[in-house]
């Protein structure tokens, strides 16, 4: 994965990471395209769409999915990423730091209890790839 982040500001980033790597930061980020690919048909030739927290959430767990398979639950485990809402806090480390874009009617709370990744990349996955 490849990041969009120069040194300056991965160095603002990691002031404010709490706790989560690298790893987790550029995941979101490559997430995020994906989400996006997956919802406006030819993203990469058009303007930068806006995303709602729920629509990351579920984009994020198909890529987590797509990346890692069956392990996808270990390795987002393995960067401290245990509910959606940790993928709410990455996201407003990366727009508090000018990496990403919010609407004005974004908020953290958009995050909250999306999903629960007991189901999402438990049982739910072990159904799917059956």
């Amino acid at each position: 994965m490849t990041c969009s982040c120069g040194d300056a500001v991965w160095d603002r980033v990691r002031q404010k990471a709490a706790g989560y790597p690298p790893e987790a930061f550029c995941f979101v980020q490559e997430g995020l395209r994906h989400t996006v690919e997956k919802l406006y048909t030819n993203a990469s030739e058009m303007a930068p769409r806006h995303v709602s927290g729920k629509q990351l959430c579920m984009g994020l767990r198909d890529f987590a999915i797509h990346q890692y398979g069956l392990l996808a639950r270990t390795v987002l485990n393995s960067w401290s990423i245990r509910r959606t809402e940790d993928f709410g806090r990455i996201v407003f480390i990366l727009v508090d730091c000018g990496v990403m874009r919010k609407s004005d009617d974004d908020s953290p709370d958009d995050f909250a209890g999306v999903f629960d990744f007991d189901e999402a990349f438990g049982r739910e996955l072990e159904t799917v790839k059956a």
